[in-house]
């Protein structure tokens, strides 16, 4: 049997009833949930920053290890170029073995300059290192203080939570599909999340523009589905003001004195 139009209101205004008190669960958390969030993510690049560190001084301490395997080449070399020297025929050979040995004494010098500029780029990299690491310990100190004092708050709230969430899924289980995704969709576009509103002195109860009287009546009636023509929001009922009436004092009747 398909709900009437004031059964689906009912539901609604009901539903978003739930929603509003889970929204203020969420509120009472705060930013703690996006903190601890935050603070995992900082934690996980700071742990990347020391491994791509330490990678770093593994591929350095490989260079310097290349570094003095050419030193001990080209000094090979050397000993192999001055044993020439002995038996050279002429000048000329003895110019070019000369120039090859002075090459590999060059070599020799940038082999040893890039191995200095590594060992340095190393103890660089070993104070970054540290850096990181006491920072990395303090943001997991914030982390566990964050957690604990998130899970202190979500544990005095988790029944209620529970029971709103049971609450919520039973409401939403007799509200036809496309009527729950308009709901939802109004809530996630509006800053309250306030998706069904009542017109309250005669204006939205969402965005507090003016209803007009005719569509005020309208939604009196409860025949069909309003919605307000500024924000969208779902007019669910009219809240009817009460007008007190203003008790005038009693006049007090004067008393003549006899002359």
């Amino acid at each position: 049997m398909e709900n009437t139009v004031a059964q689906r209101l009912e539901t609604l205004s009901k539903l978003q009833s739930i929603d509003s008190e889970l929204d203020e669960i969420e509120k009472i958390r705060g930013a703690l949930p996006e903190e601890v969030m935050d603070l995992e993510d900082e934690i996980v690049g700071y742990e990347t920053r020391v491994g791509n560190h330490n990678q770093q001084i593994e591929d350095l301490e490989l260079s310097i290890t290349n570094n003095k395997t050419s030193i001990k080449d080209s000094e090979k070399l050397i000993e192999k170029y001055k044993e020439q020297q002995m038996n050279v025929r002429n000048n000329r050979e003895y110019d070019a073995i000369t120039k090859e040995m002075e090459l590999q004494e060059l070599e020799i010098q940038i082999q040893e300059k890039r191995i200095k500029e590594s060992h340095l780029k190393i103890e660089a990299k070993n104070e970054e290192i540290q850096e990181t690491i006491n920072t990395l310990e303090e943001r997991k100190k914030d982390l566990v203080s964050k957690k604990k004092e998130l899970e202190t708050i979500s544990s005095e709230s988790q029944e209620d939570e529970e029971k709103l969430m049971k609450s919520r899924a039973k409401a939403a289980k007799v509200i036809e599909e496309r009527l729950l995704n308009s709901y939802n969709k109004i809530r996630n576009n509006v800053r309250n999340k306030l998706a069904v509103v009542p017109v309250d002195r005669g204006a939205c109860g969402g965005c507090f523009n003016v209803v007009p009287p005719q569509m005020q009546a309208e939604i009196r009636e409860k025949k069909k589905l309003i919605v307000c023509e500024h924000c969208g929001r779902i007019l669910a009922d009219v809240i009817e003001e009460v007008v007190e009436e203003v008790v005038k004092p009693k006049r007090t009747k004067r008393t003549t004195k006899a002359k």
